[in-house]
């Protein structure tokens, strides 16, 4: 018995040059696809000027331990539309707080990023009315209360832990 094998001819130095530049040209295809999008998604600006910054950290690092050890607390609701702060004492009364500011913030990207100032409407409770797009946010919120910051804290939200 004899076999035959039918090939489709020889493996040549074009098949082999159209290999290479294929090759090559999906490399540079994804990476310039990969520049473009990183490009565009995030600054990558975290600070202004870092070793301003460094200088600062002592400073905030012991503004911040004094605001925790102070025991003031606060809860941020969302519901729909509104968005609710409730910031409270240690032993759970309503702080005496003038005004609180939410920065909603994007992990990645800042075309989303938005500030609001809550509006008091009673002791210790501020609201807003906001329609806050689906998925992960960094809020930080500043209290104030005669013009010094009395809270100050930063935290990370799914927005489908509200129920949005």
């Amino acid at each position: 018995m004899r076999s035959q094998v039918i090939t489709g001819g020889p493996f040549t130095g074009r098949h082999m040059l159209i290999v290479i530049v294929a090759f090559f040209a999906v490399v540079i295809g994804v990476n310039v696809t990969m520049a473009v999008l990183a490009s565009t998604s995030w600054s990558g600006l975290v600070v202004e000027n870092t070793y301003v910054a460094s200088q600062e950290f002592n400073g905030k690092a012991a503004a911040m331990r004094a605001m925790a050890s102070s025991g003031i607390s606060g809860d941020l609701l969302l519901r729909r539309d509104v968005i609710q702060y409730d910031i409270h004492n240690r032993d759970g009364s309503p702080a005496v707080v003038d005004d609180v500011t939410l920065t909603f913030r994007r992990p990645v990207g800042d075309r989303e990023d938005f500030a609001l100032a809550l509006t008091k409407t009673s002791e210790g409770h501020f609201e807003a009315k906001h329609r806050i797009e689906g998925g992960d946010w960094i809020v930080e919120t500043v209290s104030r209360r005669d013009g010094v910051t009395v809270m100050h804290e930063a935290r990370r939200i799914d927005t489908a832990e509200f129920g949005q």
